[in-house]
């Protein structure tokens, strides 16, 4: 197996953060994902999941939008706002559908984003997507690094 190989994410490896105040959508979306083998990190509100992520940086956050405490734009906000979590994809989960929660959901971040009820297809093919682009940028990043360094290198 090739360094690139291994470097790759698996997505039977991938934490993926399940944010959602209601339990039985939380647990829907938990055994919806069971489908692909990855952990699920369950968080019941906004302040939880901003936690969670700080203690350990998922791979992909699947948000709720209207929660208690703070809302789920809140929460893309401040993750895509942060240098340390910019680059975590996220998938709002919403039941608002009216074009102006569409373009508070992307101006605040979004990567993006499933009407509820969530289609369990749509959602696995979804996360699966945006896992395999997370997994390209991180190679890329991670062959840029390399290069530099071989620049400095060579100076």
């Amino acid at each position: 197996m090739t360094k690139a190989k291994k470097d790759q994410l698996n997505i039977e490896d991938a934490n993926i953060l399940v944010v959602d105040d209601n339990e039985q959508n939380l647990e829907l979306l938990q055994a919806y994902l069971e489908d692909i083998k990855c952990r699920t990190i369950p968080a019941r509100d906004g302040i939880e999941a901003l936690e969670i992520i700080k203690k350990s940086k998922p791979d992909l956050v699947l948000l709720d939008v209207m929660m208690p405490k703070m809302s789920g734009f809140e929460v893309c906000r401040r993750i895509k706002n942060n240098p340390d979590t910019a680059d975590l994809p996220v998938i709002m989960v919403t039941a608002l559908n009216e074009l102006r929660d569409i373009e508070r959901a992307i101006e605040s971040g979004t990567d993006d984003f499933l009407s509820k009820p969530v289609n369990k297809l749509e959602l696995l093919t979804r996360v699966k997507t945006m896992l395999k682009l997370k997994n390209l940028t991180d190679q890329l990043e991670r062959t840029l690094a390399y290069l530099s360094e071989i620049e400095k290198q060579a100076k």
